[in-house]
């Protein structure tokens, strides 16, 4: 899994909404073959720990925008990892990617 470490803070990042084309959002906007949400959901549930948004991958992004955590998964589930960051008010919110842009971190 990539690590969603904040580089100047080492905090966890967290979309602060959804990215544009998020697998959570309507009508299958990445185009996923059937079944491949619910086994990402499943394996980041069987993992207690999160899903990691694929417009912040290394490839997908823009330069210099480092992975965070998918807003659409921590705004449905509530795993360990998610509980403990969230208890500790850890969380470092940063905006999507905008589109074929720069950061907006």
């Amino acid at each position: 899994m990539p690590d969603v470490s904040d580089p100047p803070t080492m905090r966890p990042r967290l979309l602060a909404e959804m990215c544009g084309t998020c697998v959570f959002r309507p009508g299958n906007l990445m185009h996923l073959r059937p079944g491949r949400l619910a086994e990402l959901v499943r394996d980041a549930l069987t993992r207690d720990s999160f899903i990691v948004c694929h417009s912040t991958l290394p490839g997908m992004a823009p330069d210099g925008y480092t992975p965070a955590i998918c807003r659409g998964f921590a705004d449905r589930y509530s795993t360990n990892a998610l509980r403990i960051i969230g208890r500790l008010r850890a969380f470092v919110e940063v905006d999507p990617p905008a589109a074929g842009g720069r950061p907006h971190a």
